[in-house]
């Protein structure tokens, strides 16, 4: 079978898209549509500091909340805004 192509809204190109929907939402339906595999990976790294550099709980639903308006935010919007007091890996 084929791989399927997306033109990723990050990314700017075609690339090869995710292999299943990522939840079962219209928010997991779009980024099924026009997400590439290599900018999922990226978010899986930008969402790692986003719950280090918040301290957040996945567990819990306020954490979950802030997860889903940056994720949003990281393909649809401007970029997920870093913390404030985010400081770069040397």
């Amino acid at each position: 079978m084929a791989e399927r192509i997306v033109h990723c809204v990050k990314l700017q190109k075609e690339l090869p898209g995710l292999d299943e929907v990522p939840f079962d939402t219209e928010l997991g339906q779009r980024i099924f549509d026009s997400v590439s595999k290599i900018a999922w990976a990226q978010w899986a790294e930008h969402l790692k500091m986003i719950i280090n550099e918040y301290r957040l709980n996945p567990a819990t639903l306020q954490a979950q909340e802030l997860i889903i308006k940056q994720m949003e935010a990281y393909f649809f919007g401007d970029g997920a805004a870093l913390p404030p007091e985010y400081v770069a890996p040397q």
